[in-house]
């Protein structure tokens, strides 16, 4: 009977074996609590078998840790190492370009204030005090360029590497165009104000990017004034209820007069054209502040 028992129970545990199929490796249990050390490390071999055979790297693993460190705890993989290399390459490439490491002056006797991306210009004549502001970011408008050949786009795109920002033409492909001139056209704003007066004529100017005067003149405006509004001679006291004369619907008799006004006080085509080589050398300048940060960042 005992006999009879064993064979049974025997032939059941064979069949149960042979019927269930073998787990995956990602399903297949781990050693429990108060297992041997044996079957433990049996256990994390297999699972690290499983995990190669698959694909999968145990938690924590990553390929771009290179070990490098500069004692400052923060994280330094191998693509940190290329990515500053690069802008070191790149910081190179910008200084070889730069026209001067100095800001080009203002003719008329302004002077030029500075805080960071922001410049403010003053001058004061006859009574007046006349400020013109500016802010260099997002001051370079976007370039327009021709979609290229199917023959030429991989050879275009291995040309652009390193040079997607160049203050100057640069050497192209045969049967390419030049890159245009990077320039900076920053609106700006002009505040006249009577030393006798708390008012100020405030007016909000910009560079139109098509670039068409007012007329056929070859002396056409460079730049256009969009709005002009009576503001505290505060800046921190300007209100945004103060009526604002929007110059699209303006009449172009009135408009001509608030044009000559401000040349009168030094506003004219020289004017913007000196502006735009200082916003240009200024923005070019803290581009290259920037990309030193960014290294500096990227590095520690």
């Amino acid at each position: 009977m005992l006999r009879f028992l064993s064979r049974v129970v025997a032939a059941s545990s064979h069949l149960g074996l042979r019927a269930a199929p073998p787990l995956p490796c990602a399903l297949r249990p781990v050693a429990a609590r108060g297992a041997t050390a044996g079957i433990g490390g049996l256990t994390r071999s297999v699972w690290l078998l499983c995990s190669s055979a698959s694909g999968r790297r145990p938690p924590g693993a990553n390929p771009r840790l290179s070990g490098l460190s500069c004692g400052c705890g923060a994280l330094h993989t191998e693509g940190d190492k290329a990515f500053a290399q690069f802008l070191t390459d790149e910081i190179k490439e910008e200084k070889k370009i730069q026209k001067s490491s100095t800001l080009p002056k203002m003719s008329g006797g302004w002077e030029i204030g500075l805080n960071g991306t922001e410049a403010k210009l003053v001058r004061k004549v006859d009574g007046e005090k006349v400020s013109v502001s500016f802010n260099i970011n997002n001051s370079i408008p976007p370039t327009m360029e021709e979609e290229p050949e199917e023959g030429q786009k991989d050879a275009e795109n291995e040309g652009q590497a390193g040079k997607r920002r160049k203050s100057g033409s640069v050497e192209t492909l045969q049967g390419q165009k030049e890159q245009p001139e990077i320039i900076s056209t920053p609106n700006f704003v002009v505040e006249v104000t009577k030393l006798s007066n708390n008012q100020s004529l405030v007016f909000d100017c910009h560079y139109p990017e098509d670039e068409i005067g007012r007329g056929d003149e070859d002396d056409s405006d460079i730049f256009a004034i969009r709005e002009v509004s009576f503001q505290p001679t505060a800046e921190d006291d300007w209100k945004d209820t103060s009526y604002t004369l929007n110059t699209d619907s303006l009449d172009w008799a009135l408009y001509d007069h608030l044009m000559d006004f401000l040349a009168d006080r030094g506003i004219d085509n020289t004017f913007a054209d000196e502006l735009v080589e200082l916003s240009t050398a200024l923005e070019h300048q803290e581009y290259i502040k920037f990309l030193e940060n960014l290294k500096s960042f990227v590095r520690c």
